[in-house]
């Protein structure tokens, strides 16, 4: 080493020691069953999040099953990947847009209603190992689906899948529940600059 060489011998100690107390946590952390997980918040990327886990979750060899409860018939790129890739994944596109786009009370319940019943199938089917339920928690806000229903069936849940909530305005239960919670904020959209919504970023 010569005298203009740092000296990263303390930097390097200290690693040492930060190694091994995540290696001592890492221990002691011995629980594993299928997690319930809910991404919530007005920022974007919501379910951007929940699908990127669903790629990590194909990596693995698992069968995942997803249900859309508002996005409706928009096509978007994760739609088109995935019902050209079927043996990959189960998805199912079952809202029918946003309310101010359908205008019919009695036709959002029903779409949601027919979302939950496949929802449970999904969850309840041993095969599958991730469920993404996505924007569930918008039907439960706008009351198109009870909440006090979705969280009594997900209490007594199968514990051997994962769960993924998304939407925003998630309810305080489904909080409490919860095993993972996030909430994305908005910090900067370019839709309040006149950007219109980008293909393979918004959709």
């Amino acid at each position: 080493m010569t005298d203009d060489t740092p000296d990263y011998t303390r930097h390097n100690e200290r690693m040492k020691r930060v190694q091994a107390a995540r290696e001592r946590m890492q221990a002691r952390r011995t629980l594993e069953r299928g997690l319930l997980i809910v991404h919530t918040g007005n920022g974007k990327g919501k379910s951007s999040s929940a699908f990127g886990m669903v790629v990590r979750s194909l990596g693995w060899g698992m069968k995942v099953g997803i249900v859309q409860y508002v996005k409706g018939k928009w096509e978007t790129g994760e739609r088109n990947f995935f019902e050209a890739n079927p043996d990959l994944v189960t998805y199912e596109v079952m809202g029918e847009g946003f309310t101010w786009d359908t205008q019919d009370r009695a036709l959002d319940i029903a779409a949601a209603r027919a979302a939950w019943e496949r929802s449970k199938q999904l969850i309840l089917d041993p095969a599958y190992d991730f469920v993404v339920l996505d924007e569930l928690n918008i039907v439960m806000r706008d009351d198109t689906l009870p909440a006090d229903e979705v969280i009594a069936f997900l209490k007594d849940r199968p514990l051997t899948t994962h769960i993924c909530i998304t939407g925003r305005s998630a309810k305080p239960e489904l909080l409490e529940l919860a095993d993972l919670v996030t909430e994305f904020a908005e910090v900067k959209h370019p839709f309040k600059a006149g950007f219109k919504a980008q293909k393979g970023v918004e959709y």
